[in-house]
């Protein structure tokens, strides 16, 4: 479907045990999005996000603020093939 777009973001800074998978669901599922937040092992939070494109900038907003106890230090955003999904996932 051309309006929907999928993207994977990789999010460094002080990301994990700050509650921060939670708040990207609760910002994700209002917007319609599909997909998931997990921790990786290196301390960054793997996003990935499927739905209308303004939809994933909206989120793609809130990734760079995070929760009030995170410290977002850098967004990577790359292109990712779409997927079959239904919900938003912690992983």
């Amino acid at each position: 479907m051309a309006d929907t777009l999928t993207r994977l973001f990789l999010v460094s800074g002080r990301v994990q045990g700050v509650y921060f998978r939670a708040f990207v669901r609760q910002h994700a599922l209002p917007l319609g999005l599909t997909g998931y937040a997990k921790n990786l092992a290196d301390g960054r939070v793997e996003v990935l996000a499927t739905g209308s494109p303004e939809a994933v900038d909206t989120l793609r907003g809130h990734l760079h603020v995070g929760p009030r106890l995170s410290d977002v230090r850098q967004v990577e955003e790359r292109e990712a093939a779409p997927t079959k999904r239904s919900g938003f996932e912690i992983r």
